[in-house]
Protein backbone atom coordinates (compact mmCIF):
# COMPACT_ATOMS: atom_id res chain seq x y z
CA UNK A 1 0.00 0.00 0.00
CA UNK A 2 1.28 3.32 -0.99
CA UNK A 3 -0.12 6.67 0.40
CA UNK A 4 0.39 8.94 -1.91
CA UNK A 5 0.86 12.33 -0.86
CA UNK A 6 -1.20 15.60 -1.17
CA UNK A 7 0.32 18.44 -2.58
CA UNK A 8 -2.10 21.02 -3.22
CA UNK A 9 -0.98 23.86 -1.30
CA UNK A 10 0.47 25.59 1.87
CA UNK A 11 -0.55 24.60 5.22
CA UNK A 12 -2.31 26.72 7.87
CA UNK A 13 1.27 26.62 9.83
CA UNK A 14 2.86 27.98 6.73
CA UNK A 15 0.27 30.73 5.80
CA UNK A 16 0.54 32.03 9.55
CA UNK A 17 4.39 31.67 9.74
CA UNK A 18 4.55 34.18 6.02
CA UNK A 19 1.54 36.68 7.35
CA UNK A 20 3.88 36.90 11.02
CA UNK A 21 7.28 37.53 8.86
CA UNK A 22 5.19 40.33 6.47
CA UNK A 23 3.81 41.54 9.61
CA UNK A 24 7.04 42.41 11.60
CA UNK A 25 8.51 43.66 8.38
CA UNK A 26 6.04 45.66 7.93
CA UNK A 27 5.85 47.27 11.26
CA UNK A 28 9.84 47.71 11.04
CA UNK A 29 9.18 49.73 8.03
CA UNK A 30 6.86 51.96 9.15
CA UNK A 31 8.68 52.99 12.74
CA UNK A 32 11.86 53.77 10.45
CA UNK A 33 9.77 56.31 8.56
CA UNK A 34 8.27 57.67 11.16
CA UNK A 35 11.31 58.40 12.87
CA UNK A 36 13.10 59.60 9.35
CA UNK A 37 10.28 61.76 8.91
CA UNK A 38 10.22 63.48 12.68
CA UNK A 39 13.64 63.72 11.88
CA UNK A 40 13.42 65.75 9.01
CA UNK A 41 10.88 68.14 10.32
CA UNK A 42 13.14 68.73 13.35
CA UNK A 43 15.87 69.69 10.56
CA UNK A 44 13.14 72.11 8.69
CA UNK A 45 11.85 73.84 11.79
CA UNK A 46 15.94 74.09 12.75
CA UNK A 47 16.68 75.86 9.36
CA UNK A 48 13.92 77.85 9.71
CA UNK A 49 15.10 79.21 12.64
CA UNK A 50 18.82 79.88 11.53
CA UNK A 51 18.14 81.58 7.95
CA UNK A 52 14.44 82.99 7.72
CA UNK A 53 13.31 84.10 11.31
CA UNK A 54 16.96 85.03 13.01
CA UNK A 55 17.87 87.00 9.83
CA UNK A 56 15.05 88.87 10.17
CA UNK A 57 15.18 89.79 13.55
CA UNK A 58 18.78 90.68 13.11
CA UNK A 59 17.96 93.35 10.13
CA UNK A 60 15.20 94.60 12.37
CA UNK A 61 17.70 94.99 15.27
CA UNK A 62 20.25 96.72 13.00
CA UNK A 63 17.40 99.18 11.62
CA UNK A 64 15.55 99.57 15.11
CA UNK A 65 18.22 99.66 18.00
CA UNK A 66 16.74 96.36 19.46
CA UNK A 67 14.78 93.28 18.98
CA UNK A 68 11.29 93.51 19.32
CA UNK A 69 10.13 92.93 22.60
CA UNK A 70 7.73 90.08 23.82
CA UNK A 71 4.33 91.92 23.19
CA UNK A 72 5.74 93.01 19.67
CA UNK A 73 7.03 89.30 19.11
CA UNK A 74 7.49 88.16 15.85
CA UNK A 75 4.91 90.02 14.41
CA UNK A 76 7.38 93.64 14.62
CA UNK A 77 8.81 91.92 11.29
CA UNK A 78 5.69 91.69 9.34
CA UNK A 79 3.78 95.35 10.53
CA UNK A 80 5.72 98.62 12.53
CA UNK A 81 5.08 98.44 15.89
CA UNK A 82 4.63 101.80 17.47
CA UNK A 83 7.96 101.66 19.55
CA UNK A 84 9.98 100.73 16.13
CA UNK A 85 11.78 104.46 14.98
CA UNK A 86 13.80 103.05 11.51
CA UNK A 87 11.20 100.24 10.77
CA UNK A 88 11.97 99.32 7.55
CA UNK A 89 9.83 96.34 6.67
CA UNK A 90 8.71 93.42 6.75
CA UNK A 91 11.60 91.68 7.12
CA UNK A 92 9.46 88.27 6.72
CA UNK A 93 6.69 87.74 3.51
CA UNK A 94 4.56 85.61 5.67
CA UNK A 95 3.85 84.92 9.62
CA UNK A 96 6.41 82.18 10.90
CA UNK A 97 4.79 79.21 11.25
CA UNK A 98 6.80 75.71 12.53
CA UNK A 99 5.89 72.86 10.59
CA UNK A 100 3.29 71.58 13.00
CA UNK A 101 1.56 74.89 11.68
CA UNK A 102 1.99 76.16 15.18
CA UNK A 103 3.42 80.22 15.62
CA UNK A 104 7.08 80.05 16.86
CA UNK A 105 7.60 80.73 20.62
CA UNK A 106 9.37 84.61 20.68
CA UNK A 107 10.89 86.19 23.99
CA UNK A 108 12.86 89.11 24.52
CA UNK A 109 14.66 89.47 26.79
CA UNK A 110 16.09 85.69 26.53
CA UNK A 111 17.62 83.57 29.25
CA UNK A 112 18.95 80.94 27.12
CA UNK A 113 21.04 82.81 24.82
CA UNK A 114 21.28 86.46 26.03
CA UNK A 115 19.60 88.16 23.19
CA UNK A 116 16.02 86.57 22.83
CA UNK A 117 14.51 82.97 22.74
CA UNK A 118 13.51 81.94 20.37
CA UNK A 119 11.89 77.96 19.83
CA UNK A 120 9.11 76.15 18.34
CA UNK A 121 7.19 73.85 21.15
CA UNK A 122 8.00 70.52 18.90
CA UNK A 123 5.46 67.88 18.07
CA UNK A 124 2.93 67.73 21.15
CA UNK A 125 2.72 71.68 20.91
CA UNK A 126 3.87 71.73 25.21
CA UNK A 127 6.81 73.18 26.28
CA UNK A 128 8.52 70.30 27.24
CA UNK A 129 12.10 68.44 26.51
CA UNK A 130 11.01 68.19 22.86
CA UNK A 131 10.71 71.91 21.99
CA UNK A 132 13.40 72.53 19.18
CA UNK A 133 15.66 75.65 20.52
CA UNK A 134 19.02 76.75 18.50
CA UNK A 135 20.34 78.12 21.36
Amino acid sequence: MRFKKRNNGFSLVELLIVIIIISSLTVLVTLKLRKKRKDSQISAVKMDILTNIASALKFYELDNGRFPNTEEGLDALLVKPPLAVNWKGPYLKKKPYDVWGRRYEYKYPGGKNGNYDLYSLGYDGKESEDDITIW
